[in-house]
């Protein structure tokens, strides 16, 4: 058994492979960790150019595209390593990108999972909007991140590298104990893509598990590489699994307030895509919301489960206030401003 598989879900990501792959066999210690390309039932020429040009690269084939979520544990249930690591194809690592969070879960037996620090490709002095240094939520479910709150990305100055407790670690590199998230259920598969990384993070949370932001490894994310942030398919899975998110993972003394204000919120959130000139975006938002109320019911076991297995109802990673009132209203642009976690 290996001790660290690191393992690309790629679907149709012929160009990121022969872009990134071989920075990331330069850059990943072989007698540390195995490379494995999970493919989604690709279209294009990803599987030819792996065994052409990348022979030592372990392939899965997946006989159709299960999304994110899906892919992932099909793919990782035949995988034996001590740690999984979990990389977008359109990441590019930088040298000693690895082993700082090896070490730092070999040395922290309380921290199951962690991510790097995470910039953007195409500004690499900027933090990138998926992860940045460490995924925080507020208590309606909005995330947020060290060095990213909505739209407003910081420049990478050194603030935010201190390692420290996260409340989520993003999919785009996420570093995860393998019997840890076996043992908790992995991804919720349904979600198809987005919100399940939180989704997970969440469950540990709840199950008194650690995970934090390791800043001394570095990576750096094109971002938007399956859907861009304008797909109104992406608004829907991002509405819609937020919610279920919510559902499966709230005590049961708060859901049906926070449900409520979510309602409201969603609202204003269609109302406002569609005076801005984003019509399909809003009718996302609002399918979103007739889909959740629809198979809501289906997500009773899941959500009795969390509530069953959970050892703690309050974690100092979520935000007990509203992020979009700190943001909007008190023009709060920097996570600085807003919280301060705990340093490790």
């Amino acid at each position: 058994m290996v001790q660290v598989a690191v393992v690309i879900l790629n679907w149709n990501g012929e160009n990121f492979l022969r872009q990134f792959l071989p920075v990331l066999l330069q850059h990943t210690d072989d007698t540390l960790a195995q490379i494995v390309v999970a493919d989604n039932h690709s279209t294009d020429g990803s599987i030819d150019l792996l065994k052409k040009d990348f022979p030592s690269v372990n392939v899965i084939l997946l006989d159709q595209n299960y999304g994110f979520a899906g892919g992932y544990n099909m793919a990782l249930k035949q995988i034996e390593a001590k740690y999984y690591v979990l990389l977008n194809s359109d990441v590019e690592v930088s040298s000693n990108w690895l082993e700082p969070m090896y070490r730092h879960l070999e040395l922290n037996m309380n921290v199951v999972a962690c991510q790097p620090k995470i910039l953007s490709f195409r500004a690499k002095n900027l933090f990138e909007h998926a992860g940045a240094a460490g995924g925080f939520i507020d208590y309606l479910g909005y995330p947020f991140c060290r060095g990213r709150v909505f739209d407003s990305l910081e420049e990478d100055q050194g603030q935010y590298d201190e390692i420290v407790r996260i409340f989520w670690a993003s999919g785009a590199c996420l570093f995860i104990r393998a019997d840890i998230f076996h043992q908790v259920g992995g991804f919720d598969d349904t979600f198809f893509a987005h919100m399940e990384e939180i989704d997970l993070c969440w469950r540990l949370n709840a199950r008194g598990y650690q995970l934090d932001c390791v800043t001394q490894s570095v990576v750096y994310h094109v971002g938007g590489g399956t859907l861009n942030t304008e797909s109104p398919q992406k608004t829907y899975l991002n509405f819609r699994n937020n919610l279920l998110m919510l559902y499966k993972n709230l005590p049961q003394a708060v859901l049906e307030k926070i449900l409520f204000k979510r309602r409201v919120l969603d609202y204003i959130a269609a109302f406002q895509l569609f005076v801005t000139g984003k019509p399909k975006n809003a009718l996302s938002v609002l399918q979103a919301r007739r889909d959740f109320k629809r198979i809501v019911g289906d997500y009773d076991s899941k959500r009795n489960d969390n509530i069953l297995f959970a050892t703690c109802t309050h974690c100092n990673e979520m935000l007990d206030k509203s992020i979009l009132f700190e943001y909007y209203l008190h023009k709060k642009k920097y996570f600085k401003d807003i919280m301060c976690p705990k340093k490790q």
